[in-house]
């Protein structure tokens, strides 16, 4: 069901009192911050709250027919231009985005760009129903597309070419163990993390089984929100030769 333009304007509105109530979980946290990484999951679960809520502002401001670009969005957004190095989507690939969020950015920007088939998962129902509304405003003839399934149930991965993981996602590298068996040999995954000081605003970087994952490079994005960790298939012995 559409809503109206008041329905929107008091779902706006409710929202900036629920981020409200996370800025100040936020400044509670943040309080105790000592310099270090110490406090750093209490500070990320926060704040990843708090983005999720940006967001969806975003999404209901942009569906009111006032939006823009900025702040930590217009961040992100300067980030995705550089996501895959050397080994960027074209026209013919398709790029699975593992939590899209209520303003799918990376898939609108991607899709636009190179014109590859794009989709996104979530499991914020909210968050997939505005992801939609955005880019049915935003993404006309685009191949976007916003699904709810789990991963592993997702039709669309064993077609994957790229995956790009949001940094904010905390069980990303479980799911990239997961989706091993399901993909292509060829898949390339952009892994968003952050370590350090950025670790308090994303998950950081964990190990991969070896026989499974390798990584072949990192992209530092020093002044940027993220970091982005490039993984490909383990190459087994006989391909080795």
């Amino acid at each position: 069901m559409t809503e109206t333009p008041l329905a929107t304007q008091a779902a706006a509105a409710g929202l900036a009192g629920v981020l409200h109530g996370y800025l100040g979980r936020f400044a509670e946290a943040a309080r105790d911050y000592d310099g270090s990484t110490r406090h750093a999951a209490a500070l990320r679960t926060e704040s990843a709250r708090c983005v999720a809520v940006i967001e969806k502002y975003r999404a209901l401001r942009l569906l009111e027919g006032r939006s823009g670009a900025e702040g930590y969005f217009a961040n992100i957004e300067s980030c995705i231009a550089g996501e895959f190095g050397a080994v960027a989507p074209d026209s013919s690939s398709k790029v699975l985005l593992v939590g899209s969020g209520s303003f799918p950015m990376t898939l609108l920007n991607l899709a636009s760009r190179t014109g590859a088939s794009a989709v996104g998962i979530d499991i914020d129902p909210e968050a997939l129903e505005l992801g939609r509304r955005v880019v049915a405003q935003l993404g006309q003839g685009l191949d976007i597309g916003l699904q709810g399934d789990q991963i592993h149930q997702l039709d669309f991965l064993p077609q994957a070419t790229h995956i790009v993981f949001s940094s904010t996602v905390a069980v990303k590298y479980e799911l990239l163990h997961q989706l091993h068996a399901r993909t292509r040999q060829d898949v390339v995954v952009a892994m968003r993390f952050g370590d350090g000081l950025k670790s308090l605003f994303n998950y950081p970087m964990q190990p991969v089984d070896p026989r499974r994952w390798q990584l072949d490079g990192t992209i530092r994005q020093p002044g940027q929100v993220f970091d982005i960790a490039l993984y490909t298939k383990a190459r087994t012995r006989t391909e080795s030769n």
